[in-house]
């Protein structure tokens, strides 16, 4: 079966109010149900262009990735093979296939065990992409992105706004920032820390005067840890605004935003980045280990 992938490269913006504050949402998770969120921005060079040559996509990462699963529906939509390395698969994950990675195996994605050892022997009729599509190309649709929040401002007056988003590989706010150069585009790392997210930064943009601002929380976070701070927090989300974040990297986000309340003294949007096809995994989990919030 071929999968539909035309979707308007647009979403809306909505004004909700969060504990006492008021911010600007851009709900890019209604984009597409399989290329939602900053997917959706990534790989969109990859859906706008033809590549007559390639029979075949391989990428690494986690085994429950977003962008394991956006992969696949791209690798499928255009008849290529999808191969995807991972550091390990969870036994419980292998006996009960769910979520991402059920979604990826679905669409026919062959997963290994182990490293890349080399992509210095990948032919021409190979794509690769590094893991969470931090790549060149995902400036193309990140600048859709910038483009759609600048002409937003304009609708509406706003001449200054401070924009928040939590990062992975970083590539999505690294590129916003260079595409709206008026505004302040804030970060926090969710993966590794502040220095692994300046590496990030620096592989794709030499040029620091295109890097985003970067805030934490002073204690250090663990990817992929449980918190019970993490699942309050998006219950408390769900329940004043309405709207469903993702559990991997929205908590941790919106933690460090209402951490910093020198933010709002502009105008704030947050960027709702998708994701939740990966709450199937994580919802599960939380509810095991903290039933009684």
């Amino acid at each position: 079966m071929e999968v539909d992938v035309t979707f308007d490269l647009s979403s809306p913006v909505e004004t909700i109010s969060f504990e006492s504050q008021t911010f600007y949402l851009k709900r890019d998770d209604l984009l597409h149900p399989d290329f939602s969120g900053n997917k959706a921005r990534k790989l969109y060079y990859f859906l706008q262009n033809d590549f007559p040559h390639i029979n075949k996509i391989i990428s690494y990462g986690s085994a429950q990735s977003n962008a394991m699963y956006s992969l696949s529906v791209l690798a499928k939509m255009r008849g290529w093979e999808f191969e995807y390395f991972v550091d390990h698969i969870a036994e419980y994950l292998k006996e009960n296939p769910h979520g991402n990675y059920k979604g990826a195996l679905d669409n026919g994605m062959q997963i290994n065990v182990g490293s890349i050892e080399s992509t210095d022997n990948l032919n021409d009729n190979t794509l690769f992409i590094e893991e969470g599509g931090r790549q060149k190309e995902a400036e193309y649709g990140i600048k859709v992105l910038a483009e759609e929040i600048i002409t937003w401002q304009q609708e509406n007056n706003i001449i200054e706004l401070n924009i928040f988003l939590p990062s992975g590989t970083g590539t999505t706010a690294l590129f916003l920032q260079k595409h709206l150069p008026n505004n302040v585009v804030i970060t926090t790392p969710c993966v590794g820390d502040v220095n692994y997210l300046k590496k990030q930064f620096l592989e794709l943009e030499e040029n620091e005067i295109y890097h985003p601002t970067i805030l934490t929380l002073e204690k250090k976070h663990h990817f992929g840890k449980l918190y019970p701070e993490n699942y309050k927090i998006w219950l408390k989300l769900q329940q004043q605004t309405g709207v469903e974040f993702d559990l991997l990297y929205d908590p941790l986000g919106w933690r460090v935003l209402l951490a910093h309340p020198e933010v709002f003294s502009k105008p704030t949007l947050y960027i709702h980045q998708g994701g939740i096809l990966g709450n199937e995994s994580m919802l599960p989990r939380y509810e095991r280990k903290y039933k009684d919030l």
